[in-house]
């Protein structure tokens, strides 16, 4: 059994869900009674399903024996089509309420607008306040998908290139550098889902000396990039997805008559009728319980106030 207290409000849906997986879920009453500074952890979602990531994420820092102390951020400049205002009025706040605030880590989820130009999506301008932001407010972001797109072209001015077919399934990763810390206890080789239309390009990555190409992946590429003061986390695909969530996409844009190939590498028998396996849980485990160790608390002050000196 997982013995993790992660504090969150008690009336989150996620809790419920991690409760039933046997994750233990530190209620605030609780949270209250221990003499320990939790580690305070923001995450902006901005992805269209909001419950699925949050319960998906917490799933992720559940493995540690650390406590969290989660706070939620969704764009002030933004209406969400897909979750209820009344999800959002009761367990999101918005930056302009946390800005004065220090955090331990941050997580910048990804957000299906990767095919539009980075100037043209909605909160662009809240979300490049918001990067300026953990430059001295927060110890290390830990970006997603989209999420490391955007960050490699605020902080680095490096583009995302359009893929001829979209990279969708469940790919083979190498480590690269197996001395990263981020990469303790990593198999040579391991499993991660993608979903994405645009990529980033390994020269690219490479002509920066402010950053390290720790992993990619002979078919799906540059896999997780990190900035040398380990401030910044770039990780392209989803290792925070359930078994389920590539064929919910999958079968989503199929009723849809989108034109669509299964996901690669995924499906037994590639027979969509079929409960694909979760083939890379372990090392999505380990990423997150090794940004926390490593990255977060190792690195980030006693004194959250001390953040950013």
């Amino acid at each position: 059994m997982n013995t993790v207290p992660i504090k969150i409000d008690n009336n989150l849906p996620a809790k419920k869900i991690l409760q039933s997986e046997n994750i233990f879920i530190m209620d605030e009453d609780r949270a209250m009674h221990q003499d320990i500074r939790p580690l305070k952890i923001v995450i902006l979602n901005l992805m269209p399903l909001k419950q699925q990531t949050e319960t998906q994420l917490l799933r992720m820092l559940s493995n540690s024996p650390l406590q969290l102390e989660i706070t939620l951020l969704n764009p002030e400049s933004y209406q969400s089509k897909n979750t209820s205002s009344d999800h959002l009025v009761a367990f999101y706040t918005t930056f302009d309420k946390i800005k004065k605030n220090k955090y331990d880590g941050m997580i910048i989820t990804g957000a299906p607008v990767e095919q539009m130009p980075f100037e043209e999506v909605a909160y662009w301008n809240e979300l490049t306040e918001i990067m300026e932001w953990t430059k001295h407010n927060v110890t290390s972001t830990f970006h997603i998908c989209w999420g490391a797109q955007a960050g490699l072209y605020y902080h680095y001015g490096i583009g995302k290139e359009p893929l001829s077919q979209k990279m969708f399934g469940v790919f083979k990763h190498n480590v690269i550098k197996p001395h990263s810390m981020l990469l303790r206890g990593f198999d040579d080789e391991f499993l991660v889902p993608h979903s994405r239309h645009t990529t980033v390009i390994r020269e690219d990555i490479l002509k920066h000396k402010e950053l390290e190409l720790l992993s990619e992946s002979d078919e799906a590429g540059v896999y997780i990039v990190i900035s040398k003061d380990q401030k910044h986390i770039f990780v392209t695909g989803h290792s925070e997805y359930d078994a389920c969530t590539l064929s919910q996409e999958y079968l989503r844009d199929k009723e849809k008559g989108v034109d669509i190939e299964q996901p690669q590498n995924y499906y037994p028998n590639q027979d969509d009728s079929m409960k694909p396996p979760a083939t890379w849980r372990s090392h999505a485990h380990l990423l997150y319980s090794n940004w926390l160790n490593y990255y977060v608390y190792q690195a980030t002050p006693y004194s959250i106030d001390r953040v950013g000196e």
